[in-house]
């Protein structure tokens, strides 16, 4: 079934608080997800899969234990399965996330910012 065309930028000036992931859309069996960041996240991993970052707006820090990576806009990194990190943002940024549907946003750390996936309204 065809689905709606879905503008990255409207729904992203829907979300009106940090680290609350929104699906965008799905595709096979990965959420695309938009959200804003803003401030230092939680030390997590996913054991199990690789997660994307794609950022629209804004600069984007990923502390990892040996290095950050710097992201500005329409910039993409992986961070790989099993691998530690941070991110952080020091101002608002608007990014994408490509991730296995299921995935806990905060991987294995838990705690209060864990939250669950909401959908766009």
């Amino acid at each position: 079934m065809p689905q709606d065309v879905q503008n990255v930028l409207d729904a992203l000036s829907t979300i009106t608080e940090p680290w609350q992931p929104h699906r965008l859309t799905s595709i096979n069996d990965y959420d695309v997800k938009v959200v804003k960041l803003e401030g230092e996240f939680v030390w997590h991993t996913h054991p199990d899969t690789d997660e994307l970052f794609l950022v629209v707006s804004g600069t984007l820090t990923i502390q990892l234990r040996d290095r950050d990576v710097t992201l500005g806009p329409n910039d993409v990194f992986v961070v790989p399965k099993g691998v530690e990190h941070c991110p952080r943002a020091d101002s608002e940024v608007q990014a994408l996330l490509f991730e296995p549907k299921g995935t806990v946003n905060t991987g294995d750390a838990g705690g209060d910012l864990t939250s669950e996936l909401r959908e766009l309204r």
